[in-house]
């Protein structure tokens, strides 16, 4: 069941949705404020687990679309969670699309978005990374 969040933190994930599925640069940064963290709790060796600042941000979302076979098509939300912080929501949800070289694909994940004036302050991104690199056919990035 999809509650709705009693802020923007739902409408900043939509865009955020929007801009992957387009692979636009332009949205995409717009989302994220100046001084925005984006957090991968897991990941591999080697691999960035934390950037600070929109620049950073988008330098590796830009550098992860210009190298990936993977084209998001759409999200299924399966459930959203509030917090006791009004700016906050927990996401669980599955992004669906076609790899170049592995065919359709099905990532799960979960996300803990912060939201602040209608831009993402903070996103914790919990990307099933086994799933990543199955779906890529090799390790990401």
């Amino acid at each position: 069941m999809v509650s709705p969040a009693p802020n923007g933190a739902l409408e900043v994930l939509e865009r955020m949705r929007e801009a992957a599925i387009a692979r636009s640069a332009e949205d995409m940064s717009s989302v994220y404020a100046a001084d925005a963290v984006h957090e991968f709790p897991f990941t591999r060796p080697g691999v960035p687990s934390r950037m600070e600042g929109r620049d950073a941000i988008m330098s590796l979302i830009t550098a992860f679309w210009s190298t990936s076979p993977l084209r998001y098509e759409r999200y299924r939300t399966i459930v959203i969670h509030d917090t006791a912080d009004p700016d906050t929501i927990v996401v669980e949800q599955e992004v669906q699309g076609t790899s170049s070289t592995t065919g359709s694909f099905v990532l799960p994940n979960i996300v803990v978005l912060k939201a602040r004036h209608g831009e993402i302050a903070h996103l914790r991104d919990y990307a099933n990374i086994l799933a990543v690199e199955e779906a890529t056919g090799g390790p990401v990035l």
